[in-house]
């Protein structure tokens, strides 16, 4: 089957856990539900997962989730990974993988060029109404769990962040006008040009010798 998407209804179950008691999704109507799925217990991966989840097992707590995980392994094979590790939360066994198959996460792997059937790992953060507000599908698990709970921490109407606006750049201040040149008085220039275009004064005409007696 396909994977659910967010918005969908997440699909119903009923599985035993490590302790034997069975865990329904309808009796954990109103809570924030984290289920994940992983391929198999006391596995590298898979152990490097569950320990994520049980160091922020308080933290996903106090944000209001039910930490669930699931795979195909038996409730015994559960109970001694889950004693090993000291973990706080259920582990779902799901031997005939119908879950699996419901969540779509059961499907086609590939391993050292060797194809065959199991559980692909993911994570459906599911919401007090039963829907599913968030899927991360072929899960790293490096990360996982900080990026789930950056989920639940985050308000249900908070849409995506929009861009900070970089702030304009500061005009440059507009260059200082030059004093205008001091306009002299107009008596003044009329003085200043007849000097300059009076004609020299004549020079003294030469005296004139006398007559001879």
């Amino acid at each position: 089957m396909p994977m659910p998407q967010a918005g969908d209804k997440a699909p119903g179950f009923s599985l035993p856990d490590q302790s034997g008691a069975t865990v329904s999704l309808s009796q954990l109507k109103g809570r924030h539900v984290v289920l994940y799925f992983y391929p198999k217990d006391a596995t590298p991966g898979c152990t490097t997962e569950a320990c994520d989840f049980r160091d922020e097992h308080s933290a996903l707590v106090k944000a209001g989730a039910v930490v669930l995980g699931v795979s195909p392994d038996s409730t015994a094979s559960h109970q001694k990974f889950a004693t090993k590790q000291g973990l706080p939360f259920s582990l779902l066994a799901d031997p005939d993988h119908a879950v699996a198959d419901a969540y779509g996460v059961w499907g086609e792997k590939s391993l050292y060029g060797r194809k065959f059937m199991g559980l692909i790992r993911a994570t459906f953060l599911i919401g007090p109404d039963g829907k599913v507000l968030r899927v991360w599908p072929k899960v790293k698990v490096a990360g996982h769990v900080a990026e789930v709970l950056a989920a639940l921490q985050q308000p249900a109407d908070a849409g995506p962040k929009a861009p900070v606006a970089k702030p304009a750049p500061a005009a440059k201040p507009a260059p200082a006008a030059k004093p205008a040149p001091e306009k002299k008085p107009a008596a003044v220039k009329k003085a200043a040009a007849k000097k300059g275009s009076a004609p020299k004064a004549l020079a003294k005409a030469p005296v004139r010798k006398g007559a001879r007696a």
